[in-house]
């Protein structure tokens, strides 16, 4: 690692363990690979072609050349956060207002009942009576109001005494200004007295508010006492004419609970449509975030498209990949759905936002706009605000099309879309994108069992070339157009020493085997190994005419 000062490390892995990072002198160090080798890319044999059989990765690997702007993404996460927050919060308080409103729907029938109570004359007889129950109420609501405060000072009381160990001088010994730093020590222990004193104050004014309250009480419990006793003698007086007195009082208990509701409803609507703002806004900037990062995302494909020229062409598509949606639809909403999903999936201007309008406004727009036979629209249609509101909060990632020119160098140019062309072909088209400029060492092992050779002489070779000023390629292979034409810096043989199924089998490299082409006993060795000897390169030399 030249980062920040050359130095050496060693990675081992033992299968299914993490990997472990030693440094220099053998010790186990807290360092990650990914510290050291920031964005190295390691494909084992045959990666490269399992690569073009998914869109996903093959967008990832677009990815490694597009400028990042981190604050772009610090964004894009906190404004996915606040849109899953803002969510929750409106289905919090949408169930809270329609329970509100559940119990509202009681009041109208209470007060027709208690109007004609009081067309009976029940209300004067009870006025006393009628009025205590809101002189309850009254009494009762004293406490919600000093709950907060109650609550604030816990919260008080959890924080103090102010931690200062971070102002310690243990903390502070080696940092040239502690002089300086330990100044806030006495600042930080000052306002964390300071809240003390004014914690005990809070509670010493609760605790008066609370002596004077229970005083109120008691004496509004012997004026309860008295009209009660009033109350009593005159349902007494009530039952001998057969009219129930009690159940006009308990009317009147019922509806001074219920009116209160109606403030809170108002305040709960108010609420609700603050949220549904704030959602809106979320939901612009969530839209315009994703779509500068596609732009970069789109910038980097016709950055390649330029450095490939003539060899690969690559285009990405925003929204292409619609698995997330069509995952969500299957969990949330259910049923026999596929119409509806092949649809979506071929709709090539398919948008999210307008997709969750259709549905809210009914299955019959669904249908009309989507083409989506009736029970499956009726389907969409009474799906769950949380679940539209989740369908709005998705990400539909971009896909990627990259096409290979499969004419030779100089010729007309043939375009093939990557699902039309040979493993050899898709594998070329993937490993030319991976051999371009990138601070991070590339490792593959064996590439050339999935291409063509045709590609790795015309193709693959001169890219190698070309890039390896700037990056380090490590190869492991049985082509000698590899080493050779794409003259390696460093060629080591490795030679069998035992059969590999026993212990102590596998291979071992020669001093005289490592080094470059230029080196008589490394040129031997890749003749014999790879060209299959001398006898072998001169027959194909003499069978081809060279």
């Amino acid at each position: 690692s030249h980062r920040p000062v050359t130095s050496e490390y060693l990675i081992e892995r033992i299968v299914n363990n993490p990997p472990v990072v030693k440094d220099g002198d053998g010790q186990i160090s807290n360092l990650l690979p990914g510290d050291i080798l920031p964005r190295i890319e390691v494909y084992g044999q045959h990666e490269i072609s399992e690569l073009t059989r998914s869109p996903e990765k093959l967008t990832r690997l677009l990815d490694r050349f597009a400028n990042r702007d981190e604050a772009l993404l610090r964004r894009k996460d906190a404004v996915s956060r606040e849109l899953r927050q803002v969510r929750r919060d409106i289905l919090d308080v949408r169930g809270e207002r329609e329970q509100v409103e559940e119990r509202l729907a009681t009041l109208p029938g209470l007060e027709e009942t208690l109007n004609r109570y009081q067309q009976a004359g029940l209300e004067e007889r009870l006025s006393e009576q009628s009025l205590l129950v809101k002189e309850e109420r009254v009494i009762d609501s004293i406490p919600e109001r000093l709950q907060p405060f109650r609550e604030a000072l816990t919260q008080i009381r959890q924080e103090l005494p102010i931690d200062r160990m971070f102002l310690s001088e243990g903390a502070l010994a080696e940092l040239p200004g502690r002089a300086i730093l330990s100044d806030a020590n006495e600042v930080i222990a000052r306002l964390s007295d300071d809240l003390e004193g004014i914690a005990r104050e809070i509670e010493d004014a609760i605790k008066r508010a609370d002596d004077g309250i229970d005083g109120i009480r008691s004496r509004w419990e012997e004026r309860k006492a008295e009209v009660e006793a009033e109350y009593h003698k005159i349902l007494r007086e009530l039952q001998k004419d057969k009219v129930d007195g009690e159940e006009f009082i308990q009317i009147r208990r019922n509806i001074e609970n219920l009116r209160p509701l109606r403030e809170r409803k108002a305040l709960l609507e108010s609420q609700e449509k603050g949220l549904a703002e704030r959602r809106r806004s979320l939901l612009a900037e969530w839209e315009d975030v994703k779509a500068k990062e596609f732009r970069s995302l789109n910038t980097a494909a016709r950055s390649v498209s330029r450095k490939l020229k003539d060899r690969v062409q690559v285009e990405v598509t925003s929204g292409g990949n619609r698995d997330g949606l069509i995952d969500l639809l299957r969990k949330e909403v259910g049923g026999r759905l596929s119409e509806s999903i092949e649809i979506i999936e071929q709709t090539s201007d398919f948008s999210l936002a307008a997709f969750v309008d259709h549905c809210r406004k009914g299955a019959e727009e669904i249908r009309r706009v989507y083409r989506i036979p009736s029970g499956q629209a009726a389907s969409l249609a009474g799906a769950s605000p949380d679940v539209l509101m989740q369908i709005e909060e998705l990400e539909l990632l971009p896909t990627t099309s990259i096409k290979l020119n499969t004419a030779g160098i100089g010729d007309t140019p043939r375009w093939q879309e990557l699902d039309s062309l040979s493993t050899g072909q898709k594998s070329t088209a993937v490993l030319l994108l991976l051999l371009l400029e990138s601070e991070a060492p590339l490792i593959v092992d064996q590439p050339e069992d999935d291409l063509d050779n045709r590609f790795i002489t015309e193709g693959v070779v001169p890219k190698m070339r070309e890039e390896k000023r700037r990056r380090q390629f490590v190869f492991s292979s049985h082509n000698a157009n590899i080493p050779v034409l794409g003259d390696a810096e460093l060629i080591l043989g490795l030679t069998a020493s035992g059969p590999v199924e026993f212990d102590g089998g596998g291979g071992r490299i020669a001093p005289e085997h490592m080094g470059s082409i230029d080196s008589t006993t490394v040129r031997e060795l890749v003749g014999q190994i790879l060209e299959g000897g001398k006898e072998a390169f001169e027959t194909r030399r003499l069978k081809y005419g060279f």
